[in-house]
């Protein structure tokens, strides 16, 4: 249904009307946006721009005094209905105060400003990419980021999700160049040969999804329905968007018909950036998504299956963001789950139900399920709704826990009300709060009356708390067909602090093996007695769908390990997660574990295989620098030989993309751990390589560089080094910048650093490499940056210089490091600023206490 403008600002301003209380750091509600008209004329060589704005407000209540956001503006002009007003600037706060010339009566006005900025050279407001042309000259893209808090560095705005506009947006770009937006746009010519492109007028949508970009690209379009769907990229490589462009196409007929709302805008431009950024790889601009290239654009003589699959997944997060998100939006940061958490669902979900051989529904379990276990069991979990005040806050709210768990804790709601209820639900949201902002007890209202059934109890616990229940079965026992079981609740956790107890009420499946499903909730330590059909080997949390880890007695464990290989490919994953993250806790031993994958043979599931080379890996690393490393990657190395020995390096016509993804993790676990094989074979492809750019197989091309990379010799890294320069195509050129920084030896390593004072790597590749060197020399880059702090803060996005810096220091095994981390926050960071460096320790010590806990088992096992 077609909306008009009327009334969607009507539905805007009434939303901005009934918000709750105001958080630490928002705006005041008194003056709301209602139009904003902005006018932009950039000068890419300077990397400066001005612009002229003319902003219809509307006063809620008489004031002789307006506040909204501005950052790194230089304002030289500010009006109110006509008249000069006087303004000040508070960098720290990032606001611009206006002191009106009377007091503003109630109803609409209009402020107009005139203001100068700069064009960054990392992805914060109005930034640039540099890149090379196919002939070698230098090129640069102008684009936007503006999540979180950064369309302020672009003009003065009320630059909070709750205050919805609509925005009319022009341009003016070079002759051969184009400028694009969230909206299509009418061409002017001017009288100095450039052209001015006035962009149609956008929904009412939030300050942070307005987009501008401006190039020497390409366009390429295809049509769902109506929506034009469009794919816009540096000239010379449009048509590797083919595949995003069919791959939206599909999903936008999904999500038009999931959602029950039709996408409302005329078109949906994926914009292909030729960089890259240390926060995030893509951006759900309303009818203009920004991707970096690598996760938009399919190179099929570069791109591995596993990229393919990440290029859909993109898409699908990034789409999925056009109605959760875009058409409804959170109020306030704290509630940024419910964009990120349901876009990575849905990401899943849209990608398990499309392209039913990728298996996503196991691998989420496999791998999305323990990534937000492994933050949220430690010292550093928050709730996933939790209080943002901060610009920095802001930034580190974009973690594992909003994402991951996030998306854990949606798929557990669907999996109890059931998928039908839980689509109805979603659907009555989506028609009840379009254009709107939210908060989540709103989508839980809407989920409990679409299916009947309480929610509200159950997401509480989950949302409003941080860390992980445990679940244990004891004392089953069977007569007449039927078992009894005892269930109680506890808590996961691989530190004290997060092992401090605590109650949930855990929505819960088992059952036997093959057997039918009974549902229950468990909730405290207090033993639940639970009656399931059937007699045999039980199975918790059946098909993995809750937020738990599961633990078995002694029996219940054994019984699981002999009747392995018959349970249900999530079940056989996620039992591998829990027994192996139950082993770091210390809740179990690590011998339950070396028994379970003992059944995993070579020929089983490639998801399994994966997930145990994974496994593997991080005993390696909670070892690494210690006696046990080489045993252990010794271990490593015997269990992936079968492996390798059944993909091989060439890929097959046919096989299953399954396999062409373990084949990629085999040679990349095989090569890190110097497997003479496989080092030798990625050396010769190399050397092919520097004649031929195309001379390795897509399918194995990641790999084999990053096994020559950890294993390079100083010549090696030489003819990297060089080959990295010659280099023209900037994706390219960008993965292999990160490789220089990968090496093994120290010395290489301290070569590597000399590149970061190089005048032709770029911010972003200086950022990347830095992180890449800290991987395997973490003291080194850590005291590297802390000695040359302004160079490095000059590389950095303004969203990441609180967490950068400390993470590098995260791998580290050196006792004094921790302690150092926390002086280099203390002294350079605000209180409210310091919470990724905490984080960062917190990980560490928890790395220090599973070495503790597993070394007597580990011991016993590799001799």
């Amino acid at each position: 249904m077609k909306v008009s403008a009327a009334a969607l600002l009507s539905l805007a301003l009434m939303a901005g009307v009934s918000t709750p209380a105001l958080a630490a750091g928002e705006l005041p509600r008194t003056v709301l946006p209602v139009v904003y008209d902005i006018t932009i004329d950039p000068d890419a060589k300077a990397k400066t721009f001005t612009g002229r704005e003319t902003l219809t407000v509307d006063v809620k209540q008489s004031t002789s005094t307006i506040i909204l956001n501005a950052a790194d503006l230089t304002i030289t002009s500010a009006m109110f209905d006509g008249e000069k007003a006087a303004f000040t600037l508070s960098p720290d706060d990032q606001t611009m105060t206006i002191t009106l010339p009377a007091a503003a009566k109630p109803g609409k006005h209009v402020l107009s400003f005139v203001w100068s900025g700069k064009i960054n050279d990392t992805a914060a407001g109005f930034f640039a990419i540099d890149y090379k042309n196919p002939d070698g000259s230098d090129a640069r893209m102008l684009a936007t980021q503006f999540e979180a808090p950064d369309a302020r560095r672009f003009a003065p705005m009320f630059d909070e999700p709750a205050f919805k506009a609509t925005f009319k947006l022009s341009a003016v770009a070079p002759s051969g160049q184009t400028a694009f937006s969230n909206m299509p746009a009418t061409i002017t010519p001017q009288q100095d040969g450039r052209k001015l492109f006035s962009f149609a007028e956008t929904p009412v949508m939030s300050s942070y999804l307005l987009f501008l970009g401006m190039g020497d690209v390409e366009r390429k379009t295809v049509m769902a329905g109506k929506t034009e769907i469009g794919v816009i990229t540096r000239r010379g490589v449009v048509d590797q968007g083919d595949y995003a462009l069919a791959s939206a196409k599909r999903l936008l007929t999904y999500y038009n018909d999931y959602f029950g709302q039709p996408y409302p805008l005329p078109k949906l431009d994926m914009i292909a950036g030729p960089g890259s950024s240390q926060f995030f790889g893509a951006m759900e601009n309303w009818g203009a998504i920004f991707y970096f290239e690598p996760t938009l654009l399919f190179d099929p003589k570069r791109a591995t299956q596993s990229g393919r699959e990440r290029i859909f997944t993109v898409v699908a997060h990034e789409v999925a963001h056009q109605w959760f998100g875009d058409l409804v939006t959170m109020r306030w940061w704290d509630d940024l789950w419910l964009n990120e958490g349901f876009a990575s669902w849905m990401e899943n979900k849209a990608s398990n139900d499309l392209n039913p051989d990728w298996f996503s529904k196991a691998s989420a379990v496999a791998n999305d399920r323990e990534g937000a276990i492994g933050l949220d069991a430690t010292a550093a979990t928050h709730p996933i709704i939790q209080k943002v005040e901060t610009v920095d806050q802001i930034g580190e709210a974009f973690d594992g826990i909003t994402y991951q768990k996030g998306q854990a804790v949606i798929g557990m709601i669907e999996s109890t009300i059931g998928a039908d209820a839980f689509r109805a639900g979603i659907r009555t949201y989506m028609a009840k709060f379009k254009y709107r902002n939210t908060e989540t007890d709103q989508l839980w209202a809407e989920l409990e009356k679409a299916s009947g059934k309480p929610v509200v109890t159950s997401a509480h616990d989950f949302t409003l708390q941080g860390g992980v229940p445990m679940v244990t079965l004891t004392g089953a026992t069977c007569a007449n067909g039927q078992t009894q079981v005892l269930l109680s609740q506890g808590r996961f956790g691989l530190d004290a602090p997060s092992k401090k107890p605590q109650t949930w009420h855990v929505p819960l499946t088992l059952g036997m093996v093959g057997g039918p499903v009974t549902s229950t909730v468990v909730s405290g330590e207090a033993p639940t007695l639970v009656n399931v059909q059937g007699c045999g080997t039980i199975v918790l949390n059946r098909d993995k769908g809750s937020y738990l880890r599961a633990r078995y007695d002694d029996a219940g464990h054994a019984a699981l390990v002999r009747d392995y290989t018959k349970m249900e490919l999530t079940d056989r994953l996620g039992t591998l997660g829990d027994d192996f993250a139950l082993a770091l806790s210390g809740d179990q031993d690590l011998a339950r574990y070396l028994a379970l994958i003992g059944e995993v043979k070579p020929d089983a599931n490639p998801l399994e295989l994966a997930k145990v080379s994974d496994q593997l890996g991080t005993i390696i690393g909670v070892f690494e620098g210690t006696p046990l490393e080489t045993p252990v990657r010794a271990r490593t190395v015997a269990f992936l030989g079968p492996v390798m020995k059944r993909v091989g390096f060439e890929e097959q016509a046919g096989e299953s993309p399954l396999i062409t993804n373990l084949r990629e993790n085999a040679i990349r676990r095989l090569g890190v751990n110097g497997d003479p094989e496989v080092a030798a074979a990625a050396r010769r492809y190399v050397a092919a390589l520097i004649a031929d750019g195309s001379a390795i197989p897509p399918a194995i091309r990641g790999p084999i560089l990053a096994t020559y990379a950890v294993n390079a010799t100083p010549a090696e890294w030489d003819a990297l080094l060089k080959l990295t320069r010659a280099t023209t195509n900037p994706v390219v050129r960008n993965g292999y910048v990160q490789l220089l920084g990968s090496a093994r030896d120290a010395a290489l390593a301290n070569r590597a650093l000399e590149l970061l004072t190089a005048d032709d790597f770029t911010a972003p590749q200086k950022s990347s490499l830095l992180r890449a060197i800290a991987g395997r020399h973490a003291d080194l880059a850590f005291d590297y940056a802390i000695a040359h702090l302004d160079l490095v803060n000059s590389f950095l996005e303004t969203s990441t210089r609180s967490g950068y810096v400390p993470s590098l220091g995260s791998g580290s095994s050196d006792p004094a490091m921790p302690a150092k981390i926390l002086a280099f926050a203390e002294k350079n960071l605000p209180a409210a600023s310091q919470g990724g460096a905490k984080r960062t320790v917190a990980v560490m010590g928890i790395r220090q206490q599973l070495a503790d806990r597993t070394r007597p088992a580990v011991t016993a096992w590799v001799k």
